[in-house]
């Protein structure tokens, strides 16, 4: 089982896929989110969300946001993406 991450906005979702490991613009600095990760809450700045996944690696900035953790399933809801 891999991770799944969904990158929405208001008006759209941007990314539905399975994920090895995604970067995000955390207000504290960019973290790393890898597989059985803890569950987390953590509000995003504006910036990139570097996405890694079988295929190779795939970036979309975006306009803050929140993104939350739970097993295994990743969820950025991003305020715009750029």
């Amino acid at each position: 089982m891999n991770m799944t991450l969904e990158i929405l906005t208001p008006d759209k979702k941007v990314f539905e896929g399975e994920v090895t490991a995604v970067t995000v613009p955390g207000t504290m600095g960019s973290f790393q989110i890898l597989k059985d990760h803890a569950p987390i809450i953590s509000t995003l700045e504006d910036g990139p969300v570097i996405i890694k996944s079988k295929n190779g690696e795939e970036t979309f900035v975006i306009k803050g946001g929140v993104v939350e953790v739970l097993k295994n399933k990743i969820i950025v809801l991003a305020e715009g993406v750029a």
